[in-house]
């Protein structure tokens, strides 16, 4: 059995690579970190704790820790139904909380979409069913797919990464229509970018251009995973991915260690 880790390195001090006019209004895409060090606060703690002093420490140093800030919709992690609104084909959402571990580790097809898709543009039904074509492989009920644009090919620091191929509302329900329950892309967003919605809705006035492929999960549930890394080290099909959130209660999403495991 071979493990392939499919989750996006969480690096605070990535903020500071960002394009310049990408460094306001992105708090969300990083975690606030402050660093415990053993040597000094920690062993401060331990010393009140234990009504103690740093010399009676192994080598003067107290615990490491770490007090974090950040987004439940942090780097690699999981949408619950939630996320998209508060009913779901037509009862209560289900929070991450709410989803069984066993509704999180399934078989995954891996859907190449390079040269088929364009940046800024949403990713079509035919662009979709020419990826299944190539792949082969039937989709299982409860299975996951998974989305590479080619989006590795982009660092954090690149204004590319920004601005990526973005799925649809008739692109999601296409998938979860074959039977998928775990959607998951190696773009920054499921949707198109932020920017290339407003202006369509700008131009048009047509409000089924604002976030209409996560919208889509309203109709059919459906899990969303988004930032998935190292794609390319996976094979069309015959492996399973487990997606496996914080257990977060009540919460829209969650940060999540994704693991494919391949025999």
């Amino acid at each position: 059995m071979n493990l392939v880790d499919l989750t996006r390195l969480l690096d605070p001090s990535d903020i500071d690579r960002l394009p310049p006019e990408r460094r306001a209004g992105t708090t969300p895409l990083f975690p606030l970190v402050k660093h415990i060090s053993p040597k000094d606060e920690g062993a401060r703690v331990m010393s009140q704790i234990f009504g103690c002093t740093p010399e009676d420490l192994p080598e003067g140093e107290g615990w490491g820790d770490e007090h974090v800030r950040m987004s439940t919709h942090l780097g690699t992690h999981v949408d619950a139904p939630l996320h998209y609104g508060s009913l779901c084909e037509g009862k209560p959402s289900r929070t991450i909380s709410d989803i069984d571990i066993s509704e999180l580790y399934c078989p995954a097809v891996v859907l190449d979409l390079r040269g088929k898709v364009e940046a800024g543009k949403g990713i079509g039904v035919d662009a979709l069913e020419s990826a299944i074509a190539e792949n082969g492989s039937a989709i299982e009920p409860g299975s996951a797919i998974l989305l590479r644009t080619g989006q590795e090919r982009f660092d954090l620091a690149d204004r590319e990464f920004f601005f990526y191929p973005g799925m649809t509302r008739a692109g999601t329900l296409f998938l979860s229509g074959l039977g998928a329950k775990i959607l998951g892309t190696d773009a920054l967003g499921w949707d198109r970018p932020f920017a290339v919605m407003a202006k369509a809705f700008k131009e048009t006035g047509d409000r089924s251009e604002i976030w209409d492929g996560h919208f889509a999960g309203r109709d059919r549930e459906v899990f969303i995973i988004q930032q998935l890394a190292n794609l390319a080290a996976l094979p069309a099909s015959g492996f399973h991915v487990g997606f496996f959130p914080l257990r977060m209660k009540g919460c829209s999403a969650a940060p999540a260690r994704v693991v494919a495991f391949l025999n």
